[in-house]
């Protein structure tokens, strides 16, 4: 893990003080680039988050997703986890907090908006920070390459259509076209520039110049996930200022949900009898989310200064720390698992 990635929550805490520092002293600056889009796009915001997904493209072999047959279970688990349990479970935790629980604490609106946030932030399951974790839990990074690629390829079709089906349910209504572009700009035209940039390395010099180059890349994702956060607490920054119990409102149901998919899935796989080399990385996919297609679709959709916004990325604050504990979960527990040698001899 490098310097960045290991104190993430502290760079994206300090970016949230800046942001809303920034946004208290000069509201105008931060109007002028919300000002900046084309067809409803943002176009400072449109490259910051292109300049997080990018690099995670081009780290994605699309070809290691031949070996599926050898471990279907597996690939089985992530594929529930992350399209048929946590879309869900994210909207039903979003109605019950804030629609329930939190009602007499959150206007309507407001409501609506970090219901929205949180659905986006459970339809989109994570991409290259899961090379990360599954680093950390000493996961098999062939079998965690594989999951990650076919989360890629399923979410190009299932992202806007689930999207929009938990949005209409939760009574939030969006143009399907605006969500559809939001995934051809977010998802598909990043994951094309990967494959073509990944193709192109591979012909002048294979692995090697991959390496190379995504060293010399590897700090975008970081840097743009900053700006970006500067950006939106900067706009928010009035907001937040006078009613910052709005942060731990929206962090207590993400926190649950971060949890218990983990420990379904973990449990899942244990059942199943899967190594812990694959059953850890598959807790990690399944808990963890693709928060920079979930922050741009946000704004995108209901703009900079939403309550979707801010929920994606009270999701980022929330998810590094958390994440950080059940790595260090999953390492205690590794005797609950048989080795993947006990498990190809059985």
């Amino acid at each position: 893990m490098g310097y960045f990635e290991r104190y993430l929550s502290l760079w994206v805490g300090l970016s949230i003080i800046a942001g809303i520092l920034l946004g208290s002293a000069f509201p105008g600056g931060f109007t002028v680039i919300a000002s900046l889009q084309i067809a409803h796009v943002n176009l400072v915001v449109a490259a910051l988050i292109w300049a997080m997904i990018y690099p995670m493209m081009v780290q994605i072999d699309f070809t290691s997703v031949k070996q599926i047959r050898k471990r279907p279970k597996g690939i089985a688990l992530t594929l529930a986890i992350n399209w048929l349990v946590k879309p869900f479970t994210m909207a039903a935790l979003g109605w019950l907090f804030f629609r329930v629980l939190f009602a007499g604490w959150v206007d309507p609106q407001s409501a609506g908006e970090y219901i929205a946030g949180m659905i986006l932030l459970g339809v989109a399951p994570c991409t290259a920070m899961v090379f990360v974790w599954s680093n950390l839990t000493k996961g098999d990074p062939n079998y965690t390459l594989v999951q990650v690629s076919i989360n890629d390829i399923v979410m190009v079709f299932a992202f806007a259509p689930i999207t929009a089906l938990l949005l209409g349910i939760s009574d939030i209504q969006v143009p399907r076209q605006t969500l559809l572009l939001s995934v051809v700009l977010y998802v598909v035209l990043p994951l094309v520039a990967g494959m073509l940039t990944r193709r192109k390395l591979e012909a002048l010099g294979g692995n090697n110049r991959i390496k190379d180059f995504l060293g010399q890349i590897k700090h975008w994702s970081i840097l743009g996930l900053l700006c970006t956060v500067v950006l939106l607490f900067g706009l928010q920054a009035k907001d937040i200022l006078e009613q910052p119990q709005t942060i731990l409102l929206i962090a207590i149901p993400l926190l649950i949900q971060t949890y218990g998919i983990f420990a379904i899935t973990y449990l899942s796989a244990r059942g199943l009898r899967l190594p812990h080399s694959v059953a850890a990385p598959a807790g990690m996919i399944g808990t963890s989310n693709f928060f920079e297609l979930a922050v741009a679709v946000a704004i995108s959709l209901f703009g900079l200064h939403s309550g979707a916004a801010l929920a994606t990325i009270v999701g980022v604050l929330v998810e590094v720390p958390v994440m950080l504990s059940l790595v260090y979960f999953a390492n205690k527990t590794k005797h609950w698992f048989k080795t993947e040698a006990q498990v190809l001899t059985d």
